[in-house]
């Protein structure tokens, strides 16, 4: 195998482990949301705790198709060190919710807490909710705007700016929706869908303008 083959198959595993979590995590957050309707108060927005200590990533990198390979593997390794930090808090919040409810051990661990949060049969805190709804807005780091955007401009930064890989790459981002779905156990919320919509559109744009349309 060619070291420029390998190295692209690693660089689709981590679009699609991007590409998995986030619509994970999205989708489990829509559904937190939407399982609150019984939760009682309302907590200050100023309290909210999603985006503390967030590793940044796209601020703080400019992301471009002409990286170099030391560039795309810092991109890489931010991204990842940004999804796992926001995949912990937000595992961390539906766990310690769980536990108060008596929900432990497997059934609270790994692709049995996504269908957990799939089947609904939980209740939801004020503060759980609260955190939920900023992080699925329009405006949140798992809304619609910015998980489409953050997929797409990681593919994008390994492509190198190259329509053909650009195809690997979006084809890697199928592969996450596909294992997002499996984890999830059924179909996912309309989040997570709208965000697959989003990204479809943006890398039609981007052939669009490479002169790569079919």
């Amino acid at each position: 195998m060619k070291i420029d083959d390998l190295y692209y198959q690693n660089v689709q595993a981590a679009t699609g482990y991007t590409s998995v979590n986030a619509n994970k995590t999205a989708a489990a957050s829509k559904a937190a949301e939407e399982q609150s309707k019984d939760a009682v108060g309302a907590v200050d927005k100023t309290t909210s705790k999603t985006n503390t200590d967030r590793v940044e990533f796209s601020k703080d990198t400019k992301v471009n198709g002409k990286m170099s390979d030391s560039e795309r593997a810092a991109l890489v390794k931010s991204l990842k060190a940004d999804l796992d930090n926001q995949m912990t808090r937000f595992t961390n919040m539906m766990t310690q919710m769980f536990q108060k409810q008596g929900i432990t051990g497997a059934a609270a661990q790994g692709d049995n807490m996504w269908k957990l949060i799939a089947s609904g049969n939980f209740t939801v805190d004020a503060q759980t909710k609260a955190e939920a709804q900023e992080a699925i807005s329009e405006d949140g780091y798992w809304g619609v705007k910015q998980t489409s955007q953050r997929i797409f401009d990681f593919a994008y930064a390994l492509a190198g700016d190259d329509p053909e890989k650009m195809k690997k790459m979006q084809a890697a981002v199928e592969k996450g929706f596909e294992q997002a779905t499996q984890a999830w156990g059924k179909s996912l919320p309309s989040i997570a869908q709208e965000t697959h919509s989003a990204i479809g559109d943006l890398f039609d744009s981007y052939y669009e303008k490479a002169g790569k349309t079919e």
